[in-house]
């Protein structure tokens, strides 16, 4: 039988090469599959009135021969060859095997022309085929842009404002320098408030995932609220960072509040084996300029930069900072709970607007923080009630002294760490996991 035609069969594949930026192999290998779809429509119609029951696996031995030059396909059958033929679509007679090569044999196979005249592929066939040729390049690119971003996941990339649908907004990002541009999306969760999102704008993104499946929209999707943001973006401005003599122990960040009368907030703690080194003067640099140059990035965004302690009262003081701590008393050790000391003119520093600043101390140093007021604090009354195991939820809750409730409403004075902290690397890809950091000078 004579090749079906595809006039501009060369230049199609020119066009969508280019316009999808896939290599032709790829359009060409997406264009057979979506040309054997139509073939088996094609059949499917042919057989319709013999109520032949199609299996699965049923057309795997078609295969489409694509001739760029003469701008034509081929469809090929495999056949198995045998005496008298049930399926002849799978099969062909011995007899006429025979008649063109005399050296045939019962068992063997051979590979025939089956193409269709050019009339006989029909209007549905051909429709089958554009349908799925474009849910083959769709697959094509996807499978692309997975290979092409695998490796760049949990890692920080420029990101070019493209256009906004709903509430998201779609950016073009690059896996690097002279490589097309991808879409990836970045949910309203994932903004910063202090952003602005216009048209072509630029700003750093943290890649969270590169999504697998058959899913609608960008297959990558972006952060700028995640924490792995802030630890890039320290890692950048700080060498003694990325030489490994000051290391990012735990972030704890906040970038959206529950309330617009809270502004973001990361607190980060940091540490070093190093004596002559001051990890926190080394995060701020000069007269502020490494953090302010993070600030900077992050719209504004206030970082507090603290010491980590391997002594957790010790640590617990600096992760309240800027508010002065008296004293801290781990009240249960087991349950990682403590009750910090502070003067009653440091009580509304301490818990912080909204409770922001405690909750992002419990978060970063894994333990439940509970503010008391120095002056009114009484230690054996206090161990006494911690003796006994509190059962409801409203044991648990912190007191706040009255002076400070009017400021606070309905904001906790003890919050509760998410997951414990654990030392972390900066290449470590469960940064994200740890959510937040800890700074004093934003």
């Amino acid at each position: 039988m004579s090749m079906v035609q595809l006039p501009g069969l060369a230049e199609m594949i020119n066009t969508i090469s280019r316009e999808r930026n896939l290599p032709k192999h790829a359009v060409e290998a997406a264009l057979q599959e979506a040309l054997l779809k139509g073939y088996e429509r094609y059949r499917r119609t042919l057989l319709l009135d013999s109520f032949m029951q199609f299996e699965e696996g049923y057309f795997d031995n078609f295969d489409v021969e694509l001739d760029i030059e003469e701008e034509g396909f081929l469809v090929l059958a495999t056949k198995t060859i045998i005496a008298e033929v049930e399926n002849p679509d799978h099969q062909i007679a011995l007899a006429e095997v025979l008649e063109v090569a005399p050296e045939a044999q019962a068992g063997d196979t051979v590979v025939l022309d089956v193409t269709p005249d050019q009339g006989d592929f029909g209007r549905m066939a051909a429709i089958q085929t554009k349908q799925v040729l474009s849910q083959k390049l769709r697959d094509q690119q996807r499978k692309l842009i997975q290979e092409e971003f695998q490796d760049l996941e949990k890692t920080v990339l420029q990101a070019r404002v493209l256009r906004f649908e709903r509430r998201s907004v779609i950016t073009a990002i690059t896996s690097g320098f002279g490589q097309p541009e991808v879409e990836a999306e970045l949910s309203k969760r994932e903004q910063l408030p202090n952003d602005n999102y216009r048209a072509n704008a630029t700003f750093k993104v943290f890649l969270k995932r590169v999504a697998d499946g058959p899913q609608r929209g960008p297959q990558l999707v972006v952060s700028r609220a995640d924490a792995g943001l802030v630890v890039y973006l320290f890692a950048n401005e700080v060498p003694e960072i990325e030489d490994e003599v000051v290391r990012i122990v735990a972030v704890a960040r906040e970038a959206n509040p529950p309330s617009r009368q809270v502004g973001p907030r990361t607190k980060i703690a940091v540490d070093t084996l190093e004596r002559d080194v001051d990890p926190v003067g080394a995060c701020i640099g000069a007269r502020g300029s490494r953090i302010q140059a993070v600030v900077n990035e992050l719209r504004g965004e206030k970082i507090d930069v603290i010491r980590w302690s391997p002594d957790p009262a010790t640590y617990i003081s600096n992760a309240l900072s800027p508010a002065r701590v008296d004293a801290v008393v781990l009240a249960n050790t087991e349950d990682r709970q403590a009750h910090v000391l502070v003067a009653e003119d440091q009580l509304s520093l301490a818990i912080g607007k909204e409770g922001q600043n405690v909750r992002l101390a419990a978060r970063l140093t894994g333990w439940k923080i509970d503010i008391k007021d120095s002056a009114k604090y009484e230690i054996d009354a206090e161990f006494a009630v911690a003796d006994d195991a509190p059962t409801t939820e409203e044991e648990l809750e912190p007191e706040i002294p009255t002076e400070v409730e009017s400021e606070l409403e309905e904001s906790p004075a003890m919050s509760e760490a998410e997951e414990p902290v654990e030392e972390i690397d900066e290449s470590d890809e469960s940064v994200e996991e740890i959510e937040e950091p800890v700074g004093d000078e934003g």
